[in-house]
């Protein structure tokens, strides 16, 4: 099985010309990797001249169509050849208020719709990271086993809250520990994101995670080129 790399843009970057250049740059390695999957999570204004790029949406609605202005459907992304979705990030549930029952209605449209959702999951400063992410894929993942697409092709990002564009990382030695309880539940895909970066990134490619999900460090050329580079090696 290939590592992923999912480069999360964010609402990011401003201008056209600015996110051009950042694929270019990215693209000269993308384009030769050999073990390693890249996707580019970009915002979907900017998926037309991605079209060389595997392409990851960064958010669905729950319904195929209908009165929801602003949203988008599991269908029109299916429709445009993007296979991949992010579903729960913490910043959807924190700042836009996203619960666990609409993460749920999201993961069930998004199976049916055939794309492959992206579950992330992980705690607060303070929390108990078993507990929270245990409640997470409970609720989250409630009924999935009738969707038209089942649970084997979703994929789970741990990114813990605290380390998410704080610089803070989660040591992959702790990261494992939280690895091995989601394998305990369930053996998925699952990669890791929350302050990646090109010094870390191998660290938890060798404890046993499937890929990485970097923010922040996916917007500079450089660091995004050397975290694709140490984890193809």
């Amino acid at each position: 099985m290939k590592s992923l790399i999912i480069a999360n843009w964010k609402m990011n970057p401003s201008i056209k010309k600015e996110a051009e250049q950042l694929f270019k740059d990215v693209f000269r390695v993308i384009k030769k990797t050999k073990t390693v999957d890249v996707l580019i999570a970009a915002p979907f204004v900017w998926w037309p001249f991605l079209k060389k790029a595997k392409l990851c949406a960064q958010n669905c609605f729950w319904e195929e169509k209908g009165p929801y202005t602003g949203e988008i459907s599991p269908k029109m992304i299916k429709d445009l050849g993007v296979e991949y979705v992010i579903i729960g990030h913490s910043e959807r549930r924190n700042k836009f208020g996203e619960t666990d029952e609409m993460i749920n209605k999201k993961i069930k449209a998004a199976l049916s719709a055939e794309l492959i959702p992206i579950l992330c999951v992980g705690e607060k400063k303070g929390e108990d990271a078993e507990e929270v992410i245990g409640r997470q894929l409970r609720e989250d993942l409630d009924g999935i086993e009738n969707c038209k697409s089942g649970i084997e092709n979703l994929i789970i990002a741990y990114e813990p809250v605290w380390a998410i564009g704080t610089g803070d990382f989660c040591e992959s030695c702790d990261a494992e520990k939280v690895l091995n309880f989601i394998k305990s539940k369930y053996n998925n895909q699952i990669i890791y994101g929350g302050s990646v970066n090109g010094e870390n990134s191998k660290g938890y490619i060798d404890v046993g995670f499937n890929g990485l999900l970097p923010g922040g460090a996916s917007l500079k050329a450089d660091e995004f080129i050397k975290i694709i580079e140490n984890v193809q090696n």
